[in-house]
């Protein structure tokens, strides 16, 4: 949800329960159709050890060549593969083995996945299996393998936040996202890794280590749903769950050529947090192209009575998005957000192309930018306070438990006064009213998500953007975090590349609740380019 410091990682590897390397590996090159037992088991000190290997029996078909099949499951659209699997021509087994393979082949580099249960996701992948063989209903994800966000509980498979101070807290209870994610048919696989509590868009921590830009290993995958963006473009999973408070959802996507979508102050509800008023993170749907990401956004949205700010809109019609006509479309460019923010020329090169790419398709494209006067402060101290309220006290208890970053913005939040807070949240008020106004003479704005292209994995953060100094881990992320103030939907988009070959996200932005009409733009852009089929060049070389 929020960016990094770091301190040697105690605990690289993922934790594996029920792993089955060999076997899964072996399953790719033998037959889709045997479905094996696992060949390691759980035992204590999170070690595995091997267990004899046991075919089930085989159903009945013909035998087919993984090798040949693998690269359509692992990378083909989640839309395309919940039909096939609805069809029932694939199996929900089949779908989880080539990502398991995936897992095996490329998460030991690319550090995505965190907690991994083959064993649990196998007895839920021959659930479904037997729920579509005996007819009965299908929920719209059925059979389709998800890593949640580390930030998101789920019941049984422990969530660490990246944060030692969780490290082995096991919940008892899902999260509502996952709730439903689950309900609607996806096969829970494991977690994707984040910054600790979500502070930041690097994903690092102390309790995994860092997560590495399958496009280039060196670089970061952004944050804080940076695990899950780092999974979808190296084909470990074909959905994604993820949060967004200063860009969470939009930075990753942008780092990691994805497609990912902060939703309208509560289209996604979150009945469990403890901050409601006013709510400036929200959950959000990631995917490899527009379509999965609606499919997705029609499952997790929707009201519920526990979140004061949830919307009552009927998601369902999210679920299927048509590309929409770009001409006549009333569209503003603002490449800096008005000045207000630096972007290094590598990542305004491509962005600048994307814009014309409206133009050449008939949209009225200008300079304008919405009224973004003191949203940085706005944000800065709403979060900061929101920081305080949730860990203030674990800080005072366990400082040496937080990273320096995340200590500080706690801090910074204690040190605001009632009248900051009151001046902040009638700054917010203001913002949003102006952005209605905005929205009524522009159809959407874009700009861009990330003022960098992904930097050094080793760096905390970015401390030079375009020639100007980046003093805090916050100061980089302004061009997400400044629409996050204005309570609108936004949405990266596959954008292109810098000359070295590394993605650059376009984000487009729109009036508050109008999703349909921006996965309709979004989808527009996304067929008129076509960046995001290009595919990280994850080799032999990068496999574990």
């Amino acid at each position: 949800m929020v960016a990094g410091a770091r301190t040697g990682p105690f605990l690289h590897n993922p934790v594996i329960i029920g792993v089955n390397r060999c076997f899964y590996v072996s399953l790719v090159l033998i037959s889709h159709c045997c479905y094996f037992s696992g060949l390691y088991q759980h035992c204590d000190g999170d070690l595995i050890r091997p267990r004899v290997l046991r075919p089930a029996p085989c159903a009945t078909g013909p035998e087919r060549n993984w090798e040949l099949v693998d690269d359509s499951l692992v990378f083909g659209s989640a839309t395309a593969m919940a039909a096939a699997l609805r069809r029932r021509d694939v199996s929900a087994r089949e779908v989880l083995a080539a990502h398991v393979a995936q897992i095996d082949r490329y998460n030991g580099a690319v550090n995505a996945i965190v907690t991994l249960d083959v064993e649990g996701a196998e007895q839920a992948a021959a659930e479904a299996d037997r729920r579509c063989a005996a007819g009965e209903p299908l929920g719209p994800l059925h059979g389709l393998p998800i890593a949640f966000k580390d930030t998101h509980a789920t019941a049984g498979l422990r969530t660490t936040f990246g944060s030692p101070l969780h490290a082995n807290w096991i919940p008892e209870q899902d999260d509502e996202i996952v709730r439903r994610i689950q309900g609607a048919g996806a096969i829970r696989v494991g977690k994707t890794n984040v910054p600790e509590f979500a502070a930041g868009s690097h994903s690092f921590n102390p309790v995994f280590g860092t997560t590495r830009n399958p496009y280039a290993l060196d670089r970061s995958a952004g944050g804080s749903s940076g695990g899950a963006a780092a999974a979808l473009a190296s084909g470990m999973q074909p959905i994604a769950d993820g949060s967004d408070m200063g860009g969470s959802l939009r930075n990753p996507a942008s780092f990691c050529n994805v497609v990912g979508l902060r939703p309208t102050t509560g289209r996604v509800p979150d009945p469990a947090a403890a901050w409601a008023y006013p709510n400036l993170a929200t959950s959000g749907p990631m995917g490899r192209t527009v379509d999965d990401v609606a499919l997705l956004l029609s499952v997790i949205a929707g009201p519920h009575r526990d979140d004061p700010l949830s919307l009552a809109d009927d998601p369902a019609g999210f679920a299927s998005v048509k590309p929409v006509a770009l001409k006549g479309l009333r569209v503003a460019w603002a490449p800096t957000l008005g000045d207000r923010v630096p972007v290094d020329a590598e990542v305004l090169a491509p962005l600048e192309t994307a814009a014309k790419v409206f133009a050449e398709l008939g949209a009225h494209v200008e300079p304008a930018c919405p009224d973004l006067d003191g949203a940085d402060a706005t944000f800065r101290t709403l979060r900061a306070v929101e920081f305080d309220t949730l860990w203030g006290e674990q800080l005072d208890a366990t400082p040496e438990a937080f990273k320096p970053d995340l200590a500080w913005n706690i801090r910074e939040g204690r040190a605001r006064t009632a009248g900051d807070i009151g001046r902040a949240l009638a700054e917010l008020t203001r913002l949003q009213r102006a952005a209605n106004v905005f929205f009524d003479t522009y159809d959407v704005l874009l700009a861009p998500v990330s003022q960098v292209a992904p930097f050094d994995a080793e760096q905390l953060w970015p401390t030079e953007v375009a020639g100007v100094a980046q003093h805090n881990y916050l100061d980089w992320m302004a061009a997400a975090y400044l629409i996050t103030v204005l309570g609108v939907p936004a949405i990266s988009v596959p954008a292109g590349f810098t000359a070295g070959g590394l993605p650059v996200g376009l984000q487009i932005i729109t009036r508050a609740r109008g999703e349909q009409a921006l996965l309709g733009v979004a989808a527009a852009f996304e067929a008129a380019t076509e960046h995001g089929i290009r595919r990280p060049a994850l080799t032999s070389e990068n496999r574990s």
